[in-house]
């Protein structure tokens, strides 16, 4: 990856001197500022590739940091950083006009991966998808509803994270362990039946009375939702 500028807008001096630091030490540029209303300023007068903006920041806080900058046409890729990692603050913070969200605690190697997602995003002018399709299902992340051939399935915060996973990668398998890491936040591994459980619900409600099922267990692999190529 390329060299990134990336503004770190957070409050707590300690967590945002690791960031920085971190960022360095892997090629990068990474400014500071400690409260929302520098942050805007900076936003606003300088060239970024990335902003990292804490949800709960002295003066302004993130969400109307992010809103006042996409009120103002500029479209900085914004990756939120906050402690509240319920679907309901993610969605809060997606419709606020930030384009990623990341739950404290995280590892920084994952920050980093979603940190130049962003910034090749805004290299080739390509946003994430709000709405996945395949073969009659249809997700919104932003409206927070499943559908499939028209019919809304409702589906518990957890199924509708580990739908959303699979979507996004529809027609690749997905391990266990990308599940464990992006659905579950875990680390490690567990050594539960706590995916199985999740994919036979899940099953269950998007599959059951609809042709073709689309929720496949790759034996020895993973799982995967078929999207209708192979």
């Amino acid at each position: 990856m390329s060299l990134m500028r990336i503004l770190i807008v957070e409050d707590d001096s300690e967590a945002a001197n690791y960031m920085a630091k971190a960022f360095r030490e892997a090629g990068h540029v990474a400014d500071h500022v400690g409260d929302g209303l520098e942050g805007y300023a900076r936003a606003r007068e300088e060239d970024y590739d990335v902003l990292i903006v804490d949800r709960m920041l002295p003066k302004l806080d993130g969400l109307s940091l992010i809103g006042g900058l996409r009120s103002q046409k500029i479209e900085t890729p914004a990756l939120i950083l906050s402690a509240l990692g319920q679907v309901d603050d993610r969605v809060k913070g997606l419709r606020a006009g930030g384009d990623d969200y990341l739950a404290k605690p995280y590892a920084f190697s994952e920050l980093l991966a979603r940190v130049e997602v962003l910034a090749r995003r805004k290299q080739t002018g390509t946003g994430e998808e709000t709405v996945y399709r395949v073969n009659g299902l249809e997700l919104d992340r932003l409206a927070h509803k499943v559908t499939r051939e028209g019919k809304e399935i409702q589906l518990q915060p957890r199924e509708f994270r580990l739908l959303e996973y699979l979507m996004k990668h529809a027609g690749q398998v997905v391990t266990r362990t990308m599940l464990l890491e992006n659905v579950w936040d875990y680390h490690f591994d567990p050594q539960t039946n706590v995916i199985d459980v999740h994919i036979s619900r899940l099953r269950g409600k998007i599959d059951k009375g609809f042709e073709p099922p689309l929720l496949q267990t790759i034996r020895g692999a993973g799982y995967m939702i078929r999207d209708g190529s192979r």
